[in-house]
C-alpha cells in the first residue's frame, strides 16, 4: 500500500508553523532576537518540518544531543509556498520526473529539497501517511532568516511536559498539549511538483 503524502500543519491566515530542534547555544539567541545567528550555520541546508510528532521522533523528544531545544517557527505562508514551488524530491519519482537524468539535473541545482517520511503517532509508531520535510539550501537561508520568519517560540518546556505524560502512559492528556495540525491547502501545480498523493 502506498502511503498518502499530504502536507499537514498548524497555520492561520498569514503564517504556518514549522519545527526545528537545536542546542541551547543556537536556540537561546534565536528566541531572544527572533532571528537565527551564529553559531547557527548559514552555509549548509537547514530542514524545517511542519509535523511536530515527526520532529519528536527525530529529536527523541528533545533528548538527543544538540537537539534539546524545540522551536516552533512561524513563517509566512507565501514564503512556505515559494519554498515548495522550488522543491525537488530527494528521490527520482517516476510520476514527476521524465527520467533519472532529468531528476538528477534538477536535484543538483535545487534550492529546496523535499523529503517524505512516515508520520508518527504520539507513541512513536509509524503511520500509513507521510509527512513532509523541507530542506532550505544555503542560497535561501539568509532570506528564510531575515524575511520568512515572523516569530520563534520556545516549545521546550511544553515538549518536556508531553514527554513526561507519555512516559507515564497518559497519552490522552499528552495529546491535548500537542499542536493541532490540519491539511494545508496547496495549488494543484505545487501538489504535482512535490508529490502530494
Amino acid at each position: 500500500m502506498s502511503r498518502l503524502q499530504k502536507v499537514r500543519a498548524e497555520f492561520d491566515k498569514e503564517t504556518i508553523t514549522v519545527y526545528q530542534a537545536y542546542s541551547k547555544a543556537i536556540a537561546k539567541p534565536a528566541i531572544e532576537n527572533q532571528r537565527f545567528q551564529s553559531p547557527f550555520s548559514f552555509n549548509r541546508m537547514t530542514w524545517i518540518k511542519p509535523s511536530y510528532l515527526w520532529l519528536m521522533e527525530r529529536s527523541n523528544w528533545g533528548n538527543k544531543s544538540n537537539q534539546e531545544c524545540i522551536l516552533a517557527i512561524k513563517i509566512k505562508r507565501a514564503s512556505f509556498e515559494k519554498a515548495l514551488s522550488l522543491g525537488v524530491l530527494t528521490h527520482p519519482d517516476k510520476q514527476i520526473y521524465k527520467s533519472g537524468i532529468d531528476w538528477e539535473k534538477q536535484f543538483k541545482n535545487a534550492k529546496v529539497h523535499i523529503q517524505w517520511d512516515p508520520e508518527r503517532s504520539i507513541r512513536g509508531a509509524k503511520l500509513d501517511v507521510r509527512s513532509i520535510q523541507i530542506g532550505i539550501s544555503r542560497q535561501l537561508i539568509e532570506e528564510y532568516n531575515s524575511e520568512w520568519i515572523q516569530e520563534i517560540v520556545d516549545l521546550s518546556n511544553q515538549t518536556s511536559k508531553i514527554y513526561q505524560l507519555r512516559k507515564r502512559g497518559k497519552h490522552k492528556e499528552a495529546k491535548r498539549l500537542i499542536p493541532s495540525e490540519k491539511l494545508y491547502p496547496l495549488s494543484k501545480e505545487i501538489e504535482r511538483r512535490i508529490g502530494v498523493k
